[in-house]
């Protein structure tokens, strides 16, 4: 059984404030060290649950965030830039993602750290009409390969809005409040929850929008195919999932 790993840090145990994200330093360290315990914890569980491949991608920001001497043994990890290659280079052939670590969607009054793509510009995006975070768009990215979301980790709003998205199925780990044993036991219950986890998908093409906080930054902008709207908002059209946060 192959399981993919995809990981953001804001939504680590531990990690409650951007200066442990951002400014590289002590607590951005720290914040690092305690990402990887969340990472082995979900290895360990998804091991005793029969998992025999399991990839971590590191998905935060400028993607350097793991201590490679802490990496579990048993898990095989990706860091480092990959350009164009959608969620680290997920490919069909994987039997399920795990989205470790995990923040809501911008706007979310309840929650910790939450942003859409950007924690500095206040981005909001849409697709089909539906306002969306980052989980959605990883997921869309999954869905376009036939593989499912079957965990997520992050705080109690991230959680909700796991459940909104993808159902009841899913299995959704609160980290905020003493984690480390939840999230074996969770990865456990996402390996039983792959046969009920579906692919997520929304209809194609996909309208998108993406709306800026303000008029500066919507007019510093440069997008590579959508097309401005009004003072702050730009619009594309998307053939593929692959491509939704390429406006």
């Amino acid at each position: 059984m192959k399981v993919f790993i995809f990981t953001d840090l804001e939504g680590a145990s531990g990690v409650c404030r951007f200066f442990q994200t951002r400014e590289v330093g002590p607590r951005y360290d720290e914040a690092c060290r305690l990402l990887m315990g969340d990472i082995n914890a979900c290895v360990d569980g998804l091991l005793e649950a029969g998992a025999d491949d399991i990839v971590v991608c590191d998905g935060h920001g400028k993607p350097y965030n793991f201590v490679p001497e802490m990496m579990h043994p048993e898990a095989r990890h990706v860091v480092g830039g990959w350009g164009d290659r959608p969620l680290g280079g997920l490919a069909p052939g994987y039997d399920a993602v795990i989205l470790l670590a995990h923040h809501a969607m911008a706007g979310t009054p309840d929650g910790v750290l939450y942003h859409t793509q950007s924690s500095k510009r206040g981005n909001r995006y849409w697709y089909n009409g539906r306002e969306s975070g980052e989980i959605a768009q990883e997921a869309l990215i999954a869905g376009h390969f036939d593989i499912p979301l079957v965990m997520v980790t992050g705080d109690d709003a991230v959680c909700r809005e796991a459940r909104e998205f993808f159902g009841d199925e899913i299995v959704t780990v609160s980290v905020k409040q003493a984690a480390r044993e939840r999230i074996r036991e969770g990865a456990v219950r996402a390996v039983a929850a792959i046969p009920n986890c579906k692919p997520y998908k929304i209809d194609l093409p996909i309208t998108g929008r993406l709306a800026f906080p303000d008029k500066e930054t919507a007019d510093a902008f440069k997008p590579s195919r959508a097309k401005r709207v009004d003072d702050l908002t730009f619009e594309a059209v998307f053939d593929s999932a692959l491509d939704v946060v390429k406006f």
